[in-house]
């Protein structure tokens, strides 16, 4: 593309932009954020906070990305002039700044477009996100530290809200394992394809020899339930345990047994839950998300089901996906979508989008092959 004449490259851009516009249904969500700003003015909407909570986080969501779509359209329209004015003047400079801003508003929009495959049954849904230390040791611990703040830093930059639910830490260093949830409509849908076992590669910094090290760490992601979800829960399937909140080094969060864990005895599946004060708050965090897990395995087992009445043997897409080499080179590699880069620094530092948005054009090519 970047051997079409500018003019050309402008037109081909400004088509995409208006098939995204229209997937995207901007006169729609223009209506709902009316909707939403007359409900957020009603005093009474507090009194529900949860609900409240949800109605602002969506009112904020829909109002940013019709600013972001009507902003790249004034853009696409503006640097049409741009180009005008650097050949008028045959000023290299200004044509130089029209060349960037051409390749800023191709990734901008290739970044929308990519918005649009959101289209799963539980695409648009926030996202619980779990991440657990596997093989490595000490090692897996302070790397499964480094992807909770490198998702937590991602979603500090697009402005997404998290609330770390539980985090338990290792003896020596980093942590065995977290729970969290970003609080963003189609967080689900953004993150699913990050589900899967991460591999990070270099010096230990941990051994006294300075021998390479490998280590693991699994990263599951579900939608957050919601109250039209159905998941029976029997509760004499249940394992509640009770315990004392704890930061590194033991320190003590609370004076209180106030933490709870929760285990599905038929499954196995633990969750835990420690950033309330209160056990019962703790509690109720819990079960919604056991419900959230316990909801994404009844939707694996149905799609497995479905895909074995088809002959399908393609295996979980759920396993190694991304390789983090730190020495003695630096690489970040996806090994589905083959997306690499050595910025390893601004990968660790939540800079992930390129990652995430080939992941997006993978699940949903991949998704599309499983149902021709």
């Amino acid at each position: 593309m970047a051997d079409l004449d500018p003019a050309e490259q402008i037109k081909e851009l400004s088509s995409t932009l208006a098939s995204v516009e229209s997937v995207l249904d901007l006169d729609a969500k223009r209506t709902e954020i009316e909707q939403l700003r007359e409900q957020a003015g009603d005093p009474e909407l507090w009194s529900d906070q949860e609900n409240a909570q949800k109605v602002t986080r969506r009112l904020s969501f829909l109002e940013s990305e019709i600013t972001k779509v009507e902003g790249i359209r004034r853009r696409l329209e503006d640097i049409g002039v741009l180009f005008e004015l650097a050949a008028a003047e045959d000023d290299a400079d200004t044509l130089t700044e029209a060349q960037g801003e051409l390749a800023s508003l191709r990734k901008d929009i290739g970044e929308l477009e990519v918005r649009t495959l959101l289209s799963g049954p539980y695409d648009e849904r926030e996202a619980l996100v779990s991440i657990n230390a596997q093989a490595g040791g000490v090692d897996a611990a302070d790397w499964t530290q480094m992807l909770q703040r490198m998702y937590l830093r991602w979603a500090e930059r697009h402005g997404y809200p998290t609330d770390v639910y539980e985090t338990s830490y290792a003896e020596e260093a980093g942590i065995k394992s977290t729970t969290f949830a970003v609080r963003a409509p189609f967080a689900y849908g953004t993150l699913r394809g990050e589900h899967g076992t991460h591999r990070l590669v270099r010096i230990s910094p941990f051994d006294n020899q300075s021998r390479r090290q490998t280590s693991f760490a699994g990263v599951d992601v579900v939608p957050v339930v919601e109250q039209s979800d159905h998941i029976d829960i029997d509760e004499t399937e249940l394992r509640i345990d009770v315990y004392r909140s704890s930061g590194p080094g033991g320190q003590g969060v609370n004076t209180t047994d106030s933490a709870v864990r929760i285990t599905h005895l038929p499954t196995g599946i633990v969750v835990s839950c420690q950033n309330e004060r209160s056990q019962l708050q703790n509690r109720a965090t819990a079960m919604s998300v056991l419900q959230a897990k316990l909801l994404e395995r009844k939707r694996q087992e149905e799609k497995a089901e479905i895909n074995e009445l088809r002959g399908d043997s393609v295996s979980s897409w759920g396993t190694q996906m991304r390789n983090y080499v730190l020495q003695p080179y630096q690489s970040v590699k996806d090994v589905r979508t083959n997306v690499e880069t050595g910025n390893t620094g601004a990968i660790l530092d939540g800079e992930i989008d390129e990652f995430i948005d080939a992941e997006i054009r993978w699940l949903r090519s991949r998704e599309r092959d499983t149902d021709a």
